[in-house]
């Protein structure tokens, strides 16, 4: 449902899901924070700067009251999430992503989604550099290629790089997008693949407008401005299929070879997935899924674009290749995909 066409549809169903997709249990949430957590916070005054400015994540016609009171609520998730991992640290753009889930799921079922999120799909963003985040950023030119040459030649003379595509990343698009149902609607589908879907969507939005690139100076300053102001109209569902077609047709695995070597790192969130080598041994993967999965594999032998395929097989694939962390069902599959991708990280172990 996640990956389908309109995602979980609900804001009751995302209650119900969303904690299933990354392996939440919902049965004992933690109790609210108190004042205390505050006291000698080292993040506290960027965080409380920066939920300050973040007026436009609310719903517009929110009584003031209900305002103040929920962004008191999403400066405790972010600081309860961060003192219970002292390996992570605070970016600016965090607050976006955990105002979605707060804004969703409520203040309790929110700390320990974003817990979660936060020491796997969002871990390499929260380094003490962004040595990681660029390296993800470094898969973006390597998609466009692929789909488009001329669209990238034009890029590298713009030499325009890609770093209008950051808070794109690192918040998920929830601080460039103003329509919240869109937000919550990409975040169903962040939620059920994988870690590096997000730069995929990054990709088709860029190929998507490759007439209005193409029509810009080839200048830096030209390109950069057009890419980093994303249009609110745009075609979601198609571009959502489109990065599902695009993950298929291109897995992170042909594409590790490229980011490295425009940035060498150690390790990144997609190596969270690691953590299936170990669940794997311990898990009995679904009978059915796994069927589905050979039969699709089976089917899909001949000269035909993933592109070209039927709607049903291209979502089990996106399914099975992309299922996060709560999914033991085919999780042979999902570890081998996951570890392919970059084999220079296999002897890392995520802490």
């Amino acid at each position: 449902m996640a990956i389908s066409e309109g995602g979980l549809l609900t804001d009751q169903i995302r209650c119900q899901v969303w904690p299933r997709l990354l392996n939440v249990s919902v049965e004992q949430l933690p109790p609210a924070a108190g004042p205390e957590l505050r006291v000698g916070n080292k993040d506290y005054q960027q965080v409380l700067l920066d939920v300050r400015r973040s007026l436009r994540r609310f719903p517009p016609g929110m009584p003031l009251s209900e305002r103040e009171d929920l962004q008191e609520q999403l400066i405790d998730i972010i600081l309860q999430v961060l003192s219970q991992n002292p390996q992570l640290h605070y970016y600016q753009g965090y607050h976006d992503i955990v105002v979605t889930f707060l804004l969703v799921v409520g203040s309790r079922l929110a700390t320990v989604l974003v817990d979660k999120l936060s020491t796997h799909h969002l871990r390499d963003f929260m380094d003490p550099t962004m040595d990681n985040t660029k390296h993800i950023l470094n898969y973006l030119m390597p998609i466009i290629e692929l789909v488009n040459p001329s669209l990238y030649d034009f890029m590298q003379r713009a030499e325009v790089g890609t770093i209008f595509a950051l808070s794109w990343l690192i918040t998920w698009f929830g601080h460039v997008l103003s329509d919240f149902p869109q937000v919550v609607r990409l975040y169903d589908f962040f939620l059920a693949c994988h870690p590096l879907m997000p730069i995929y969507f990054a990709a088709v939005i860029v190929l998507h407008r490759e007439e209005e690139v193409l029509e810009c100076e080839c200048d830096m300053a030209s390109v950069h401005h057009l890419l980093s102001k994303i249009p609110q109209d745009l075609p979601y569902e198609i571009l959502i299929s489109r990065a599902g077609d695009l993950f298929v047709q291109f897995p992170p695995s042909e594409l590790s070879r490229e980011a490295v070597v425009q940035l060498q790192t150690q390790r990144t969130a997609a190596s969270t997935f690691k953590d299936f080598e170990l669940a794997s041994t311990q898990q009995h993967p679904d009978t059915v899924l796994r069927r589905r999965f050979r039969d699709s594999v089976q089917g899909d032998h001949g000269a035909k674009s993933v592109l070209t395929k039927p709607r049903s097989n291209r979502l089990m694939k996106l399914a099975v290749m992309g299922l996060t962390v709560a999914i033991g069902a085919a999780a042979l599959a999902v570890v081998k995909s996951a570890l392919d991708w970059a084999p220079k990280f296999e002897l890392q172990i995520f802490p």
